[in-house]
């Protein structure tokens, strides 16, 4: 390593935790499970193994670091690169998951979670020192550190991958001000990535995680979902496919009209506030709840954040608005107003899916599809990445579409390609009616 890699004492989770051969055994045994579930990463682990494609590349993660997430870190290591990861969120990370990872010898893990923000930026940091040469992302907190802290080390940085949709917009934002300074590939774009994860993905992953949280149906309710991208779809679709009557509310005028032509009742949040039983924040912006709103609402609500930061819902101004504050259930803390209201907050306003006490992440399935193109693009960036200016970069569509591919091998299911004649009627401008 070169004096330029940033000093630091953060240790990693072997050092931290105190009954370490437990965590490790459990965390092993999660991986376990999963692994036997994530049949894209299986086959492209397999020719990683055979091929080494990563050899004498250092490669720096800052993930949800869980059971799934530990199977891509696990394909890679074992592709021949240097691991270090650590978490991308203070309440996501598994620890016995993290304990796990770092007896690879390939790997050392600084994820832990409940950790301060002193502690969570120098696990950030940590990683930073093992001088990676390709970065994978989820949130671009590590993207933006080595850029700020320590852009020294950029020269010899390749590229890296985003994972999701808030990383994509500081990523884009950071670009247009011409301060990104190597290649990064958009993988919460690709659609093996935002059909899925973000649908399917967190629509599943955040009601579970709030029904398992609360003990409460969704049947009934009147569910409020802040945002109708392809995140705020998918808890659309699945609310309502619980009987929820679900309310949209938008900034975008194509999508709030998609939504209400999907059936859904669409109106700002100033008037959901008064109706709403859940409100669940999936925008990837700021104060998207706010005082007016906490104002307005009746007795015993939820909120819930599936964006990334804990910044959608403003904590601040209802911990102001609050006369006294209690944890009403694990992982759910009341704020109870001065007229006696409750208003009752999962996961202290993080991403639900994964701070929930009892959350897991998207299901293993869709995960496995998402990481599958992580893979794929940490591989291109190793074998093509002199063909990327710096900047923010589309998956290449062919390999989207061998992720896809893949699965459906691993599925059974058999699907139809194009004939010679109709591959040249679509590419030709001559052929008319």
């Amino acid at each position: 390593m070169t004096e330029s890699a940033p000093e630091s004492e953060y240790p990693p989770i072997s050092e931290q935790l105190d009954d370490i051969d437990a965590a490790r055994t459990e965390g092993r045994r999660k991986m376990d499970w999963a692994a036997q579930h994530m049949p894209i990463l299986e086959h492209v682990g397999e020719e990683f193994e055979a091929d080494q494609p990563f050899e004498g590349e250092r490669i720096g993660m800052a993930m949800h670091v869980e059971a799934k997430t530990a199977i891509l870190v696990e394909t890679l290591a074992d592709g021949g690169a240097e691991v270090a990861v650590t978490g991308c969120n203070p309440l996501s990370t598994h620890d016995d998951v993290s304990a796990a990872l770092d007896t690879h010898e390939n790997i050392t893990s600084y994820a832990k979670r409940e950790v301060d923000d002193e502690e969570y930026y120098a696990a950030i940091e940590a990683v930073i020192g093992h001088e990676p040469t390709i970065t994978v992302d989820d949130g671009m907190d590590l993207v933006a550190a080595i850029h700020e802290d320590y852009p020294e080390l950029i020269d010899s940085i390749v590229g890296g991958c985003e994972e999701t949709t808030t990383g994509v917009h500081r990523l884009r934002a950071m670009a247009e001000d011409g301060a990104l300074e190597y290649p990064v590939f958009a993988v919460n774009d690709t659609p093996m990535k935002r059909l899925f994860d973000n649908v399917h993905g967190t629509g599943e992953s955040s009601l579970a995680s709030i029904a398992m949280t609360t003990n409460l149906s969704w049947a009934g309710k009147d569910v409020v979902v802040a945002g109708y991208g392809y995140c705020g779809k998918g808890v659309a679709k699945k609310a309502a496919g619980q009987n929820a009557n679900v309310i949209v509310t938008e900034v975008e005028p194509r999508r709030a009209l998609e939504a209400h032509m999907e059936g859904y009742d669409v109106m700002p949040m100033a008037e959901a506030a008064e109706v709403g039983d859940v409100f669940l924040t999936t925008t990837g912006n700021r104060d998207v709840i706010v005082r007016e709103h906490f104002e307005r609402m009746n007795d015993g609500v939820l909120l819930a954040n599936a964006g990334h930061f804990d910044i959608e819902i403003d904590l601040e101004a209802l911990d102001d608005l609050a006369a006294d504050r209690y944890e009403a259930r694990d992982g759910v803390e009341a704020y109870e107003l001065d007229d006696g209201r409750r208003l009752n907050v999962i996961a202290e306003g993080r991403l639900v899916n994964l701070a929930a006490p009892v959350s897991l992440g998207h299901p293993v399935e869709v995960m496995d599809q998402s990481f599958g193109v992580q893979a794929a693009c940490v591989r291109e960036l190793v074998e093509n990445g002199d063909e990327y200016e710096p900047g923010v970069h589309d998956v290449p569509d062919d390999l989207d579409r061998e992720i896809a591919e893949i699965k459906l091998t691993a599925d059974g299911v058999e699907f139809d390609s194009l004939s010679e004649t109709q591959r040249e009627y679509m590419g030709s401008w001559q052929h008319g009616t």
